[in-house]
């Protein structure tokens, strides 16, 4: 038997993760109340889930272009929110959203209007992602 080796994680790396999540969840929430005068807690999951993968992929992928990050972070957000929609507005029946009377929409769940809405929000995520990086964390990266 091998001894198990773990990998050790600064209080930096934890720090930025839950800055990240935290700041992806509540402004994700806060425009859901913004847009449609409500939300749910499970979209501040949600929203911070999205963040912290367009985060973290405009940190490692800055090389990039940044369409291609966009379309990345699209599929990723649309795949999360298909998930979310099958488990929450399908399986318990919580109806937190129906794009049902959207143009091509599957299952009500995800629809292409609020995918390309992803996409064009993946421009400023970007951006936003990187302020945090050097303004937050004074990274030189």
């Amino acid at each position: 038997m091998y001894p198990v080796e773990f990998r050790t994680v600064s209080f930096q790396k934890v720090t930025e993760a839950v800055f990240v999540c935290l700041f992806g969840g509540v402004i994700y929430y806060g425009i859901e109340v913004i847009w449609k005068g409500t939300s749910h807690w499970s979209m501040a999951l949600c929203g911070a889930l999205c963040f912290w993968f367009l985060y973290r992929m405009n940190r490692l992928h800055f090389r990039l272009p940044l369409p291609l990050r966009a379309l990345a972070g699209t599929l990723f957000i649309t795949a999360v929110e298909l998930i979310a929609g099958c488990i929450l507005n399908v399986g318990l029946g919580w109806d937190i959203w129906n794009y049902s009377e959207l143009p091509l929409n599957f299952l009500g769940q995800i629809c292409l209007p609020f995918s390309v809405l992803w996409f064009l929000l993946c421009f400023p995520c970007a951006f936003i992602s990187y302020l945090i990086r050097r303004v937050v964390f004074l990274a030189d990266e």
